[in-house]
């Protein structure tokens, strides 16, 4: 009987939201009714199988259409809601529902990162709920923007608390890839019409520089995996997923992008000293080509960098493009904004769009953010490190190093990116964080409903649920 409890609670939930949207049908357009019914549905398969709303995670992260609320290109930034972010409600309160019911499902598990992703979510929160006393932060979009915050950490719980064993796990990794594919090729596709290049479904200006930064990640990723395949076929899937990506990775002329590139290559030379000779190679081919016939709208990119209008070469303000004045004068403002709050900040959309991760972490939330921002990521590169240095299994301790190497490309590319905050880069990212964490402690095969196995985290201690 009790096994039937779940299915019954879903169908009276269903059939609720049916009578409702019935009564309502008169009030509602059709794309709404249809997306009422959608998330019904969504809600009640995530209820009786978690494993499904992973799945619909992984795919929306870089497949889901955006939506803005504001007009302008910053306050679009800014304002901009995707249809993942509805999904992700809805999976997060199926999830939810199903762990009120069932006690051995678990909400939270005890993890290496549970203290610092509190703290730094305690810490933009309490920076934006002084930020609305204050009148910096307008109350709606405050609490919106730290909720969007949270979201990345909803990824990161529910990947840990419903991995089932080490095929799952690839499974999740797999999906990631042919989401990556996907929008790789279609970034192939917009290099013949001269644009640069950018992820699906940007609205009517594309992010670019978002895009290299996913591209950035996955990459490294990739290449970890590749250096670490033991068979023929698998290395060769990911050494042309890694060409698949590259070629659009150069053409988002991402300047960041481009930087980041650097220490994410010479963390995976240092990681992998195996392939250092592969990767030496590669790199030398890669210059000489760039050297020898370098694609001119990469040119052109590198060089509007230290030409001002009139065409004039320097590294004076005066002479550099536009949009890098445009950074340097914002990061001088933030800096100002952040002396005047320096302990908590303004609180989270307390201060204008700063296209820059750490002078707008300074200004939101100040050295009370920052330094939560600190301990999050060194805790995370110690724990995914711990799984490089001690799993006995080379792909994943290939994932483990491609994932740290993709950490210090994005700590570099948030020099000109709001890298650690942007859903399309960030949901992904703390799905692998997630998966490498639990993968140690993994069964090889599903445990059996009766005796379900013993998860352990990075460190081989037991998972526990249910923790605060």
């Amino acid at each position: 009987m009790s096994d039937s409890r779940p299915l019954v609670i879903a169908g009276v939930l269903l059939a609720i939201g049916v009578i409702f949207m019935w009564r309502g049908f008169e009030a509602l357009s059709l794309d709404r009714l249809i997306f009422g019914v959608a998330g019904l549905v969504l809600f009640t398969l995530v209820f009786l199988r978690s494993e499904f709303g992973l799945y619909v995670v992984v795919f929306s992260m870089l497949l889901s259409p955006e939506f803005s609320l504001a007009g302008g290109l910053a306050e679009r930034r800014e304002a901009a809601v995707r249809v993942e972010d509805l999904l992700l409600v809805i999976i997060g309160v199926a999830w939810l529902a199903k762990t009120a019911i069932n006690k051995e499902v678990g909400l939270v598990a005890k993890t290496p990162l549970n203290r610092p992703i509190a703290v730094y979510i305690g810490s933009q929160l309490i920076a934006t709920l002084i930020g609305m006393v204050a009148g910096s932060v307008k109350t709606a979009t405050g609490i919106v923007y730290v909720t969007k915050y949270v979201e990345y950490f909803v990824v990161y719980y529910m990947v840990v608390n419903n991995i089932e064993d080490l095929k799952h796990a690839w499974r999740l990794v797999g999906a990631a890839f042919m989401t990556a594919a996907i929008v790789a090729a279609n970034g192939l596709a917009q290099i013949p019409r001269g644009v640069r290049v950018s992820a699906p479904f940007e609205g009517d200006v594309g992010e670019p520089n978002t895009f290299g930064g996913y591209l950035l990640m996955m990459l490294a990723v990739a290449a970890g995996l590749a250096f670490t395949a033991e068979t023929v076929k698998l290395r060769a899937v990911y050494a042309g997923l890694v060409g698949i990506m590259f070629v659009p990775f150069v053409f988002t002329l991402s300047r960041s992008s481009y930087l980041g590139a650097i220490p994410m290559t010479l963390t995976l030379f240092v990681l992998f000293p195996r392939r250092r000779v592969i990767l030496a190679v590669l790199l030398a081919v890669g210059v000489i080509v760039a050297a020898l016939a370098p694609p001119e709208a990469v040119t052109k990119r590198i060089k509007y960098t230290v030409q001002g209008a009139g065409g004039g070469v320097g590294l004076s303000a005066a002479k550099l493009d536009s949009s890098t004045q445009e950074r340097l004068e914002s990061y001088e403002a933030a800096f100002e904004a952040w002396m005047s709050s320096p302990v908590i900040g303004r609180g989270v959309t307390g201060f204008r769009f700063v296209d820059a991760q750490y002078p707008r972490l300074l200004a939101e939330s100040g050295i009370l953010g920052f330094g939560a921002f600190c301990w999050l990521i060194i805790s995370l590169i110690s724990a995914i490190g711990h799984v490089y240095k001690t799993s006995p299994e080379p792909l994943v301790r290939g994932l483990a190093g491609g994932f740290i190497a993709a950490i210090m490309g994005l700590l570099v590319h948030a020099i000109g990116s709001n890298s650690f905050i942007i859903i399309r880069i960030m949901e992904p990212f703390w799905l692998f964080a997630a998966l490498i964490i639990s993968m140690p402690g993994l069964p090889q095969k599903e445990a059996t409903p009766t005796r379900p196995a013993q998860k352990l985290d990075a460190w081989g201690k037991p998972l526990v649920f249910g923790a605060r």
